[in-house]
Parts: C-alpha cells; structure tokens; sequence
C-alpha cells in the first residue's frame, strides 16, 4: 500500500534526519523518504541507517531518495528517483520486485516512461515553485495535475500519482479532487514550530479529502 502522505527530510539545522523522521511519525506520517544531497558517502550512510532504526521502530517505510546501491546495502523498503537519476527501468533490474520504486515525473510521457519501467508509484511535479529542489522543472499548477490525470484515466494507468512541489495544507482539497493519491511534503511539516502537529494536519486534511470521494 502506498501512502498518501510522503515525508520527505531535508537538512534542518540542529536536526539530523532521524530526529526529523521520529518527530513526523509522532504525527501519524508511516512513509519517510530519506533526501541527502552533496553529501560524503559516509555520512549518507550514517544517516540512512539512523532514520532507518527510527522507521522499523515505529513500523514506517523508508523510501532512499537517488542512491540505489545504498537503499540495497542497508535493505532499504525502497528507492525515488529523480529525472537527473538512475532510469527507473534500470533501479528495477538492479533491485528486483520486492523493492518499492518510485519516479518523478512532469509529462505524460515521463508517467508512461515510468509505468512501463514497473514503478509503484510516480512523483508528479511540481505543484508551485519550491526551493527544496534545485533545477526545478516547469510549474504544473491545478490545471496541469487535471490534464494530466485525465489522460491517466483515459490510458487506465492506475500507478498511484503523488502531487510535490511547493504544496501546503489549504491545497489538499482541491488537489484530491484531480485524482491524485497522495501528497510528499517536506518544508511544510519540517519548517514548522511543531513538526509533529504540521504532520497530524497534512493527515486529517488528506483524510477529510479522502473520504466524500471514496463514499
């Protein structure tokens, strides 16, 4: 089952991101994606088996953002990779069918890229502009998350879409109504006062979206 809310870490000052995993689940959040950039090897490591103690602890995922040779080494629940990363077609290779895989995707032809390649999930983004990514690309905005799960129903691709990029909790009702499954939110819980409270109302705001749909 893939969440419909992804935690993505950054780097947060007087944070590693094993406290910031632990801070999320205490809010309710079961999916960490685990994000290091330009960072040492060793250090990526550390962090990866510290946030990983914390995620079999609590029963959550952790999901290695760009390094598949690591999210293997340390028997990782599984990889994300970027447009800029490993094809999601070779991860799979590599990693075999018991690990989770998912992509990022701005086109439809990145989602069908991805569908074919056996992906279990697709990061669809951005939603708005975000400084947590670098080389970010075009803006989807409300109408480019509509055309494109429109085409998804249309082609019957049912690999569940993760809207990213920028979003924060007033966006939740009408991004659900686009089709989307699920919402990967990092600055919005992790720049907060109360990170466990920021991730407690992602979950509410994606419950009470949720469930008029699904009725």
């Amino acid at each position: 089952m893939i969440s419909r809310l992804h935690y993505i870490t950054q780097d947060i000052t007087n944070y590693s991101h094993a406290e910031l995993a632990e801070l999320a689940y205490a809010g309710g959040i079961n999916w960490v994606q685990l994000r290091l950039k330009n960072k040492p090897a060793a250090e990526w490591e550390q962090e990866a088996q510290n946030t990983q103690a914390i995620c079999r602890k609590y029963g959550a995922k952790l999901i290695i953002n760009d390094n598949v040779k690591l999210a293997q080494e340390i028997k990782a629940d599984g990889v994300h990779l970027g447009k800029q990363d490993m094809p999601t077609a070779q991860a799979r290779e590599i990693l075999g069918p018991n690990y989770i895989i998912g992509g990022t995707a701005n086109t439809f032809e990145d989602i069908l890229m991805h569908v074919a390649a056996g992906v279990n999930y697709i990061g669809l983004g951005p939603f708005r502009f975000t400084s947590t990514k670098a080389n970010l690309s075009p803006i989807l905005g409300l109408e480019g998350y509509a055309n494109l799960l429109q085409q998804c129903r249309a082609d019957n691709i049912k690999v569940p879409i993760i809207a990213i990029g920028g979003l924060t909790l007033s966006d939740i009702p009408t991004l659900l109504e686009t089709g989307v499954h699920g919402v990967a939110v990092s600055s919005a819980i992790a720049k907060t006062e109360n990170i466990k409270a920021a991730a407690s109302a992602f979950l509410k705001a994606l419950d009470a979206a949720v469930l008029p749909l699904e009725s």
